[in-house]
């Protein structure tokens, strides 16, 4: 990682769990509809391509999407759904272990960070406020940011061209193939994190430039 001076950090699966709260918040609009609710570790497996999926997801009762609704069904669900995560403020949400020294400790050596998330934007700065994590970040860019979110490397490369570095000095932190497919896609080395939300697939499929088993090892890395 000699070349390294900017970090691009993927939000949900990542940095916090944040699976409670989102599950919660499905299932409240699953139950508006009176369709079939789910256990949060079935939900787990839906995270991790922005709201609007999750939400067909759940309406869908399975990750291969039904899409036999109207484009007007899925924006009312998915307007239900952001309304209940809003008023759940990210109460369940909890930060994994390590993230916050490990974020300190790289902003405090130098390194530029920022938050790459396929999830709405809205929800970046309440999240990362509440862990005492915002003055770390100096690029947030959210699933609703841009044209495009990951697996495109579109975010990737706008955050470059935003903090004027090159791929070749970045790497992608992440838990899912999205964010190693766009930074494959990107030319950007990445780190793979297996703790997270993947679908259930080990993380080491997609063949990351590294896999750690937790977030601390990033520091260790750079020794």
């Amino acid at each position: 990682m000699q070349e390294i001076n900017t970090f691009l950090f993927d939000l949900d699966g990542t940095l916090v769990d944040s699976v409670p709260d989102l599950a919660t918040a499905l299932n409240k609009m699953l139950s508006d509809y009176q369709l079939p609710t789910y256990d949060e570790y079935v939900i787990r497996h839906w995270v991790g391509n922005g709201a609007r999926v999750l939400v067909e997801r759940g309406l869908s009762g399975d990750t291969k999407i039904n899409h036999n609704r109207k484009q007007l069904e899925v924006d009312t669900a998915l307007d239900k759904f952001l309304f209940y995560y809003r008023t759940l403020e990210t109460k369940s949400t909890v930060l994994y272990e390590g993230v916050h020294d490990t974020l300190h400790a790289l902003k405090n050596r130098g390194f530029r960070l920022a938050l790459i998330t396929n999830k709405p934007s809205e929800f970046i700065e309440p999240i990362l406020s509440s862990f005492s994590l915002s003055a770390v970040f100096s690029l947030t860019i959210g699933g609703d940011s841009l044209p495009e979110k990951k697996p495109s490397p579109l975010p990737l490369l706008n955050a470059c061209e935003q903090l004027n570095v090159s791929p070749s000095q970045c790497v992608m932190v992440g838990d899912s193939k999205n964010d190693i497919l766009a930074a494959k896609a990107a030319n950007i080395k990445s780190i793979g994190l297996t703790y997270g939300y993947n679908y259930g697939e080990s993380i080491a499929t997609y063949q990351p430039d590294w896999v750690f088993d937790s977030f601390s090892e990033i520091l260790a890395s750079l020794s």
